[in-house]
């Protein structure tokens, strides 16, 4: 018995020790909590609605690359199918869509909704305003971003820049314009509030979707339009029916914009937030050097191949003019619209400061590097 008694304790002690090992051993070998992996994020499918077709390279490039940029990020978890006009059928509706739900994000252009809200006309761009980089740092270093907040917020939407077209050209026109003659009852498509300046000047303005322009400028609807520049002029066709090509006055940096839906944006990882943030800057950067790019590729084959295409400036004492109105229109809407002041004093303000910079540097360079070559 005694030595039976001792074989089973023995067996008991060496069970036992076993036990405790493994269960060290689980004990040493289970994760801590914080070592734990993350539960896998949501996937997020969103769809974006925006202005222009989808092939209407640049302006439709930044949504394109967004989407491709924010899979690549995330892994695939955040995807977003965008949609061009001839899908929605809705081009100018973007902001009530992106409000309503209906599209969580959209890319369009501020001044399309003026008839809302005059304010947003300068998150675009405004007649003799700022130039792309003064704008930048306006956006970001400046106070405009907290502007832009403040006009979106009553939609419910956050505004971000989407692009910049840098200075648009002043339009194709089908005859010459010598005076302020020659503006007089002229039938052309020009947006924003340089087309209430043209329509001070006697110009019958209209704002046509971009689908319709070519029809309109062929079929004599119109007998003047303007658009962006070479790079997306030449897809449009506009210089096979209207020879003349007047330089800008009136987008000196057009920014698009993108509309993002509040509580979409709200319901998003700070991950997926981050994630959409940064890549939403990416794609806004590109979009001006690659219209830029296309610019100078574009206007070099328009005048090989359209030799007949005469690049015009307007006459000075239309310019003036055209100045004098642009100025009377903003202290018109300033004085009944406080947001619209708001707005207008931040930028007339920034630009001053800015526009001495821009002479000395860029204005002046560029001057003295052409006289060089005289």
């Amino acid at each position: 018995m005694k030595k039976n008694g001792i074989k089973l304790l023995s067996i008991l002690f060496v069970v036992t020790i076993a036990f405790w090992g493994v269960g060290c051993q689980e004990q040493k070998e289970a994760p801590k909590p914080e070592e734990k992996a993350a539960a896998p994020e949501k996937m997020v499918k969103w769809k974006l609605a925006m202005t222009w077709s989808s092939t209407l390279t640049p302006l439709a490039s930044p949504p394109l690359k967004l989407a491709k940029v924010l899979e690549e990020m995330s892994g695939g978890k955040f995807t977003i199918r965008v949609e061009g006009s001839e899908k929605h059928k809705a081009a100018l509706g973007i902001l009530d869509m992106v409000k309503g739900g209906q599209y969580e994000i959209g890319h369009s252009a501020s001044y399309y909704w003026k008839g809302k809200d005059m304010a947003m006309v300068f998150f675009t761009s405004v007649p003799f305003g700022m130039t792309a980089a003064e704008q930048y740092a306006w956006f970001y270093y400046g106070g405009g971003m907290e502007l832009m907040d403040e006009a979106y917020d009553k939609y419910g939407v956050i505004s971000l820049p989407g692009g910049n077209t840098g200075v648009q050209m002043g339009g194709w026109f089908k005859k010459e314009i010598n005076s302020l003659a020659d503006l007089e009852g002229l039938k052309m498509r020009i947006p924003g509030l340089a087309g209430e300046v043209f329509a001070k000047l006697g110009v019958n303005v209209t704002n046509i979707p971009p689908g319709e322009l070519y029809t309109s400028l062929d079929r004599g609807t119109i007998d003047a339009l303007e658009w962006v520049g070479p790079a997306m002029d030449i897809k449009m066709g506009f210089h096979k029916i209207a020879p003349y090509y007047y330089t800008g006055w009136h987008e000196p940096a057009s920014e698009m914009q993108f509309l993002i839906n509040q509580e979409a944006y709200d319901a998003l990882t700070p991950e997926f937030k981050a994630m959409l943030d940064t890549a939403i800057k990416a794609v806004t950067a590109e979009m001006y050097t690659e219209n830029f790019a296309g610019s100078v590729d574009a206007w070099a084959q328009m005048k090989t191949e359209f030799p007949d295409i005469k690049v015009k400036t307007f006459p000075k004492p239309v310019l003036k003019a055209m100045k004098a109105a642009a100025d009377e229109t903003y202290d018109g809407y300033a004085a009944q619209d406080p947001m619209f002041k708001k707005v207008l004093d931040s930028q007339r303000s920034y630009m001053e400061k800015a526009r001495v910079w821009t002479v000395i540097s860029e204005y002046n360079y560029v001057k003295t590097s052409i006289e060089m070559d005289e």
